[in-house]
């Protein structure tokens, strides 16, 4: 998409994401239950504008990526991870997902990190696909971690050196 640009999230942009989570809601991605009115702020005191990639088009928010620490532990301050990854169904298989992918990893360097994780349920094949076409490989699986629409679903540890 030519005319898309990524940015870091305004708080502004909180009614916009938020309508996108709930657009894009998907047992594929989510393991929350669907949200309901009323609707929780998509920004909150843990995860804010800042940890927040938007890509957008024509003034209009298509796509984001949440970036933050695994854990508060120092000695895994080096590390970054993916929380939170979401296209819009109709940009969906025109590159956003991965310029999203490629900013967020720019970030992280930018930021000092020296890898990069992400974790990802093992039914989400095109996500995986992106993953993996952008160097992330399985660095653990844990079996039947979820149990989504009646079925057991593993949680899949992704990762890459940056």
């Amino acid at each position: 998409m030519p005319d898309m640009h990524i940015r870091t999230a305004l708080p502004e942009d909180d009614d916009a994401l938020a309508r996108l989570d709930r657009a894009t809601w998907s047992t594929l991605h989510a393991v929350q239950p669907r949200p309901e009115p009323p609707f929780e702020p998509f920004f909150n005191d843990r995860f804010g504008p800042r940890d927040h990639l938007v890509a957008e088009r024509d003034g209009r928010i298509i796509g984001y990526v949440k970036l933050g620490f695994p854990t508060p532990l120092l000695v895994n301050a080096h590390v970054r991870q993916i929380q939170g990854f979401v296209v819009a169904e109709e940009a969906r298989g025109h590159g956003v997902g991965k310029r999203l992918i490629r900013a967020a990893m720019d970030e992280a360097r930018r930021q000092g990190a020296l890898r990069i994780t992400l974790r990802v349920l093992g039914h989400n094949t095109p996500a995986r696909k992106l993953y993996e076409a952008e160097g992330f490989v399985i660095e653990g699986v844990l079996p039947g971690e979820f149990l989504l629409d009646g079925a057991y679903v593993d949680d899949v540890l992704m990762g890459r050196l940056l």
